[in-house]
């Protein structure tokens, strides 16, 4: 590999920052998202519409640019987990993990042997298509290779510390809006049921080594979430950066133009 695994991340006390791409999947996306001093980049399955084939495409842009890459899977089905690794991501996101019993499950997906029960695919993506032993690949795989759980249920929360124990599991990454959605308080992230939630996910990862992440929408909340332990933060998404900037900057072109004087 090429570029730092997840795992190497983590072992710096510095805030890793990224950003959601759910919309635009283009060639460009990795150069950009490099250039702009991004640590790492989050592909999202679950709510983009993202194919496999377009994963396996922009993989290959994220990897040309050294980015390493997050991917979050729609579900914890073992064709979904094992078939995305399969394409080559540096990690991967299951969303909606609510019990220690699914984190298992989820490990038993992402590693090989004796880790857990992967089937072998050589010579293919996740191992940029060169050939050797099949167990050196497989040891080599396993130790790059990063599995997250997402906590974003009430559930989740209450069992983030035994999910935080298992083996395999190297970061819990809080869903804030679905975890307040859960929690019966939508968006209303300064709730005494909001904050328990983060406080027990937080004790959690910090009890058991395991890394923290979440989204951050502005630069205030970045701050204050990797003060408070969040050390991987996705900054924004592309569809709503877009959105934010151009929506910003016309109507401050609008506001200044004056009519041409005749």
């Amino acid at each position: 590999m090429s570029h730092p695994s997840f795992k190497d991340l983590a072992k710096s006390n510095r805030p890793k920052i990224g950003t959601v791409v759910l919309e635009f999947d283009t060639p460009g996306i990795g150069q950009i998202l490099k250039a702009a001093g991004l640590d790492f980049v989050f592909l999202d399955m679950e709510h983009s519409g993202f194919s496999f084939s377009d994963l396996k495409r922009t993989l290959r842009y994220t990897q040309s640019a050294e980015l390493p890459a997050l991917v979050r899977v729609p579900s914890d089905r073992y064709d979904h987990i094992a078939r995305a690794l399969d394409l080559g991501p540096d990690a991967l996101m299951v969303p909606m993990v609510g019990s220690a019993e699914q984190a298992r499950h989820i490990v038993s997906c992402a590693k090989y042997v004796p880790q857990g029960e992967r089937g072998f695919a050589p010579q293919v993506a996740h191992d940029r298509y060169q050939p050797g032993p099949a167990l050196t690949k497989m040891r080599r795989i396993n130790r790059h290779t990063s599995v997250w759980a997402q906590i974003e249920t009430a559930e989740g929360a209450e069992n983030a510390e035994t999910i935080a124990a298992v083996t395999g599991i190297d970061c819990l990454w809080v869903g804030h809006m679905d975890l307040s959605l859960s929690l019966g308080v939508p968006g209303q992230y300064k709730s005494p049921q909001v904050k328990r939630a983060f406080e027990n996910v937080v004790s959690a990862a910090k009890k058991h080594k395991k890394s923290l992440g979440r989204m951050v929408q502005d630069v205030k909340l970045g701050a204050s979430a990797y003060s408070n332990g969040f050390e991987f933060l996705a900054y924004h998404v592309d569809a709503w950066a877009l959105h934010e900037f151009m929506q910003t900057n016309v109507e401050k072109i609008r506001k200044n133009c004056r009519k041409p004087s005749r």
